[in-house]
Formats: C-alpha cells, structure tokens, sequence
C-alpha cells in the first residue's frame, strides 16, 4: 500500500480517525510519518491520542512535580508515552487514573477470566456453603425435617461436584 501523502514509498504507519460517524484511513510512509510528526514522541501526546485531547490532563490533578518513588516516573512522562512506569505509578498517580481508566474499560478492578469449569466449581462451593450455613441453621432451630431436605441437597451437590 502506498503513502497518502507522497504517493511514491511504502505505507508503514497506519492512522484510523472517526469523526461524526465517518471513519478515516491515512497511511503514511516512514519519511512522511517523521515530518508530520506521527511518530516523534515529543510531537504528540499519546495519552491525548488514545484518551482523547486534554484527557492526560486528568492525571494532572496531583502536585505538578508529582513523581513516582519506585521508579521515578513522573507526570510529563505519562503525557509522552501514554503508560505508567511501574505498579507503584498506579499508586502515586491514583487521583488522576481512576477517571482515565474508567473511561477506557468497565471498571477499575482487574477480574480476569475463567476456564467454565473452574467458573461451575466455584459455583457449586458457593451453593453448598449456602446450604451447609442453611443447615446448621436448621438444627440449631431443631427443625429437622427442613434439614434433612437441606442434607439431601448437599449430598446432591457433592455428587455433581465430584463428576
């Protein structure tokens, strides 16, 4: 694919830009990407790029000199390069993230996946602690056929559980 601009060289940078529901495509060669300043980090702000203009600012919320004890990391740094030095960022940046990375996923909280056996096993735990509780409930209030229908369930769950 050739450049947009030059229309002579090899495309290797590719920028895709929606605006009021059109989508654009600009390709660019290397020497092109260089003079429009695409890939000099000093140029752009890749924070403002994937975040949208001015949302870098919002991890400016903290001292202006703020920096990371970790690693050193400080605010300019996050700006430039649109990602944090270490884990301890996380920490010494947090005012400013939570609203960035609200704005770029579900939440604030990793969850990670699960395998859909792992997913029915805790499942299962989780109902036969439930019921386990509801028993002993049971017997302490001496009522006895409710808990001898609530020990039928939990044998029922262990004997899906060890399938």
């Amino acid at each position: 694919m050739l450049c947009d601009v030059c229309k002579c060289n090899e495309a290797t940078v590719f920028l895709t830009q929606i605006l009021e529901g059109k989508m654009q495509k600009v390709n660019l060669c290397d020497a092109c990407s260089k003079e429009k300043g695409v890939q000099d980090p000093t140029g752009f702000a890749l924070a403002d790029l994937l975040l949208g203009i001015g949302a870098a600012e919002e991890i400016e919320k903290g001292a202006p000199s703020q920096k990371c004890p970790v690693c050193g990391f400080t605010q300019a740094d996050f700006k430039k390069t649109g990602r944090l030095g270490c884990s301890g960022c996380y920490v010494t940046f947090a005012e400013g993230l939570g609203s960035l990375l609200k704005a770029m996923h579900k939440g604030t909280e990793h969850v990670g996946k699960l395998p859909q056996r792992a997913h029915r096993e805790i499942e299962l735990g989780d109902r036969m602690r439930a019921l386990t509780e509801d028993l002993e409930k049971a017997v302490a209030d001496e009522n006895y056929e409710s808990a001898a229908a609530l020990r039928d369930k939990i044998k029922q769950l262990a004997h899906e559980k060890a399938i």
